[in-house]
């Protein structure tokens, strides 16, 4: 693909992701996000036909860290020396990048227009919570076979170990909590969710 056209639909999205944040998806309109991405307005509706168009690219363009995350999973889960230790530097990250106050504002966006693009709301639940769930499930079933955790649901043991690591601090994000937690209570918050997680798991 031509450089300039790569660069113009970056401009294009990472405008639409700045405005569809402030104002909302109905307060947005494409000819505030040509102006914003500096480019001309035949320019946006030659990469996006509708405003429509547009927000999808933006959610799902936020789906892309998700690839990068999974393949920590399998890095850090992967023959651990401390299998307790490495789950817990992966819960700490999957919490700070949880609760990122830009993903966060996201989200809200998404769940407020949940009954205008259902389809695309599924589509993120199964590119971003869903990829990360099977990709802890498949580490945990081969630690299972490994002997060092008892799993015999690994999507289940999975959906545990997210909700011990998110759970309360995501839903406070999500309904209004505008503030970011700091090392310290994240390292509480994820090392705490570890903890229960192993008891119920664990071989020790």
């Amino acid at each position: 693909m031509d450089p300039r056209v790569v660069r113009t639909r970056f401009a294009i999205v990472a405008a639409g992701t700045d405005l569809f944040l402030e104002r909302g998806y109905v307060g947005t309109s494409l000819d505030e996000v040509a102006a914003r991405a500096g480019v001309a307005k035949r320019s946006v509706y030659n990469n996006y036909a509708d405003k429509e168009e547009l927000f999808r690219a933006v959610v799902l363009t936020a789906t892309g860290t998700t690839s990068a995350f999974v393949a920590e999973i399998v890095s850090a889960l992967e023959e651990p020396d401390d299998l307790e230790e490495a789950m817990r530097d992966l819960a700490r990250r999957q919490l700070r990048a949880a609760t990122s106050t830009r993903l966060v504002r996201l989200r809200r966006l998404l769940i407020g227009e949940v009954s205008r693009f259902p389809d695309l709301a599924r589509e993120y639940a199964e590119r971003v919570p869903g990829r990360v769930v099977a990709a802890l499930a498949a580490a945990f079933e081969q630690l299972t076979a490994a002997g060092r955790l008892r799993v015999e649901d690994p999507e289940r043991a999975a959906e545990h170990f997210a909700f011990l690591v998110l759970g309360s601090s995501l839903d406070r994000a999500l309904l209004g909590d505008a503030r970011e937690l700091d090392d310290a209570e994240v390292a509480a918050i994820a090392d705490s969710g570890v903890t229960a997680f192993l008891a119920a798991y664990g071989t020790g």
